[in-house]
């Protein structure tokens, strides 16, 4: 009886697992991630089939905003578009430009200026003053919101500009904040801020949000003060983890740059409050900065609905038009194949590529996965450089003195096909200098990779190991 019990037991078991298995094929997905699912689920199918109901489900389909809402949300940013007088789009960048219009209606606008912020101490004094200057309106989109000691100083200075009438609203991604209380949040709520919790990850439809998160850094101020880059509100971004420092980048911005925030901000609103605001007091009359200028700036976002990856096009295609150097700073190094051969492709065409990653990851796990790609990277004649004064959490790139970008996108399978981002790319000799400049600071206080024998040519266990992680790096 027993042994009829655990025969036709077995068998739906292998009935599972391969019904399981046809399913991630008929996905059509990257070879790569169907074989590391297939594999997954082959080899520990319990945890395997879990693993790919809650994360591995495709729901790139969905549409998640109306093609009329967009159109709603971006015809003041095309009127402000049409409105500029003597633009000039970089002749060299031209396709990469028309690239994000096609793709992502993400409109060039000249005249910003941008201010960079590479760590906490210096980022969050800025915005806390910007904060307290605002009359109209403050939007914020945060991965992390969290319920300590820096995440309640910056709550009480939006409380305190709600209660006097200023418009606060705030989306949070619902995962990011998964350990923050309700309680925090509705302190907010009580003093009229409105609150937006992204993709709330509830039973039943669990599955088909959790590996969806809205990873974007945004914040706008009164429709003319920006930022955009990798920093959370949390106690840790100015402190630093354990005993490493933090270092990120985040890019203040002023100019038409705002306008291109706010339509991305609104759209997500639309999303998750079902509230239109097209309202022209969010996209007020630009202030002439001091001195026109030719900094041209695009907003770009991505995310697992679009019908194309329009930020890894936007990397893959910068990548590959680079004449001299790259130069790359990532917290995480997975990179799909499109994003690999580039740099590959380049570096072995005597292209300076250079990247930076942390020496000491918080995600050890990623660390183990991402150590064969940068070796594979060096053999090609790129530089990799190990960050050892603190946490690399920054998310940049330069290349040719012409192109920079910043942003909450890694490089890495997650940011590219899963979450939401969104990244500045702005095309201004004078940016990527100073772009250029940080990351050769940078650069000094690293460690480079052909200096540490172990990374190099690691033993057969750690080779094994890193092998392995590898193998399913598609599904971190």
């Amino acid at each position: 009886m027993y042994g009829l019990l655990y025969i036709i037991g077995a068998t739906l078991a292998w009935i599972l697992i391969a019904v399981t298995i046809i399913h991630v094929i008929m996905d059509n997905r990257q070879p790569a991630k169907t074989m590391a699912w297939a594999l997954v689920i082959f080899f520990i199918p319990l945890v395997g089939i879990v693993f790919y109901l809650f994360f591995g489900i495709n729901h790139r389909r969905e549409r998640l905003v109306s093609q009329r809402s967009l159109d709603q949300l971006t015809k003041r940013s095309m009127l402000s578009f049409v409105e500029q007088e003597d633009f000039r789009v970089p002749e060299r960048h031209r396709q990469l430009v028309d690239l994000f219009i096609n793709q992502n209606m993400a409109l060039p606008f000249k005249d910003n200026q941008i201010d960079i912020i590479t760590d906490g101490y210096a980022y969050i004094p800025e915005l806390l003053k910007d904060i307290a200057e605002a009359q109209h309106h403050i939007h914020l989109e945060l991965y992390i919101i969290e319920d300590d000691a820096l995440g309640n100083l910056v709550a009480d200075a939006l409380i305190e500009k709600a209660r006097s009438g200023v418009a606060v609203r705030l989306i949070y991604d619902d995962v990011g904040c998964w350990k923050v209380s309700h309680r925090f949040f509705n302190r907010m709520r009580d003093a009229g801020i409105e609150v937006s919790a992204f993709l709330p990850v509830h039973f039943p439809s669990f599955t088909s949000k959790a590996n969806y998160r809205d990873h974007r850094k945004l914040i706008v101020i009164d429709g003319v003060i920006g930022y955009v880059g990798g920093m959370n509100i949390a106690l840790r971004y100015v402190k630093g983890t354990g005993q490493q420092p933090w270092r990120d980048t985040m890019w203040r911005l002023t100019g038409g740059a705002v306008y291109a925030l706010q339509r991305a901000f609104l759209i997500d609103w639309y999303f998750v409050d079902h509230t239109l605001i097209t309202n022209r007091a969010y996209y007020p009359p630009l202030t002439p900065v001091l001195s026109p200028n030719n900094c041209v700036v695009q907003i770009v976002t991505s995310g697992p609905t679009a019908h194309y990856p329009e930020i890894m096009q936007g990397y893959v295609r910068s990548i590959l038009a680079a004449r001299r150097y790259v130069y790359i700073e990532t917290p995480y190094f997975l990179p799909n194949e499109p994003i690999l051969f580039a740099l590959k492709t380049v570096a072995v065409g005597g292209v300076d590529v250079r990247i930076i990653c942390p020496l000491r990851s918080d995600a050890p796990f990623t660390d183990w996965a991402s150590r064969s790609y940068l070796r594979e990277l060096h053999e090609a004649g790129a530089k990799i450089y190990l960050y050892r004064s603190g946490f690399m959490h920054s998310k940049m790139m330069v290349s040719d003195d012409t192109l920079s970008t910043c942003g909450s996108t890694n490089l890495d399978i997650r940011s590219f096909e899963n979450n939401f981002e969104v990244n500045a790319f702005v095309y201004d000799e004078g940016t990527a200098l100073r772009m250029k400049k940080v990351f050769l600071d940078d650069q000094m206080q690293s460690v480079e990779l052909n200096e540490i024998p172990q990374r190099i040519s690691p033993r057969f266990l750690p080779r094994l190991w890193e092998s392995l992680t590898r193998l399913v790096s598609p599904l971190l």
